[in-house]
């Protein structure tokens, strides 16, 4: 077995961009358990800043060719297909194999559906490891080292063998604990205490609201909740968008902040809709606002009137 090191979340997000693109991959997100530690509450719908557990690992799975969301159809973010293991409840093993049929890429990522903070950015670490290790499987470890296997991604047609071989020595694949299937794989381990964390128990669940209102999460986490909330899938450099927020205040006047950033979305939909046309249309905004906050300055050395309440 390999074992993958990482430095952390910030080294990781800086080394982002010297991994190749992953191969194609499906997912399948097992979200039928009986969550037992939390009074059989429905799991998958427990919001985490305003959005569905089930939404959020959604989310970070957006890439997957097919996405399998193996548990009673529900209302969900995006389009899913939905299967089911047989029996209902017959455990994380046969929920994978349920799941697994529906599948054709020669990758997947399995999930489960607790997972408040995974993004895309650990689905391709992890299949980037797996193409790089040659192993069966790459999954994520947590803040303790114990394997989490319901954060991996897997060669598909290692798991179907495995799959069939314990299928064909135990009778079927009903109750089977998922040790008894990754520990006969050949797998790469990828340390990541924080996209690993799960919701198992309500004092999970109240420790994940708390840690998104970080100072350090809150903004992208409010971002990431507002785009699924409209449907909206663009990436944009909310930086430039702050800046002109904070320009439109300070030239103008305060309420000109949201309004000018308002204006700035409106007239990028109307053009071509992307991310340039979004930092095209703020940078003519943050000119113009330039402008205003220069003809004060110039007012103010003639003696002219003050310039507007800009807080």
């Amino acid at each position: 077995m390999t074992d993958n090191a990482t430095a952390g979340p910030a080294a990781t997000a800086a080394a982002l961009g010297a991994i190749a693109a992953p191969p194609p991959y499906d997912a399948v997100v097992l979200a039928g358990g009986a969550a037992r530690r939390l009074g059989g509450a429905d799991k998958p719908g427990v919001r985490i800043g305003g959005r569905a557990l089930l939404d959020r690992v959604l989310t970070a799975c957006a890439d997957a060719r097919t996405t399998v969301v193996v548990a009673a159809p529900r209302s969900t973010a995006r389009p899913v297909r939905w299967a089911r293991e047989e029996p209902p409840g017959a455990g994380p093993v046969a929920a994978l194999a349920a799941g697994l049929r529906h599948t054709t890429a020669a990758h997947a990522v399995v999930l489960s559906a607790d997972l408040p903070f995974l993004r895309a950015d650990t689905l391709r670490r992890l299949l980037t490891a797996l193409g790089e290790s040659g192993a069966d499987g790459a999954l994520l470890t947590d803040a303790e080292g114990r394997d989490q296997p319901l954060v991996a991604a897997y060669r598909t047609a290692a798991l179907r063998r495995e799959l069939d071989a314990l299928a064909a020595a135990h009778d079927g694949l009903t109750g089977l604990p998922l040790r008894r299937l990754t520990g006969a794989l050949r797998l790469t381990r990828v340390p990541d205490p924080h996209a690993s964390f799960d919701c198992d128990t309500w004092d999970d669940i109240v420790n994940a609201r708390a840690r998104i209102r970080e100072h350090g999460h809150v903004l992208d986490e409010w971002i990431s909740a507002v785009k699924d909330e409209l449907g909206i899938d663009l990436d944009v450099d909310t930086n430039v968008l702050l800046d002109l927020a904070r320009d439109a205040a300070h030239g103008v006047a305060r309420p000109a902040a949201p309004l000018t950033t308002f204006l700035v979305g409106y007239a990028a939909a109307r053009g071509e809709g992307g991310p340039e046309a979004v930092a095209e249309a703020a940078r003519k905004a943050a000119a113009l606002a330039l402008r205003w906050e220069e003809e004060v300055a110039e007012a103010g050395e003639s003696g002219g009137p003050s310039a507007p309440d800009a807080g």
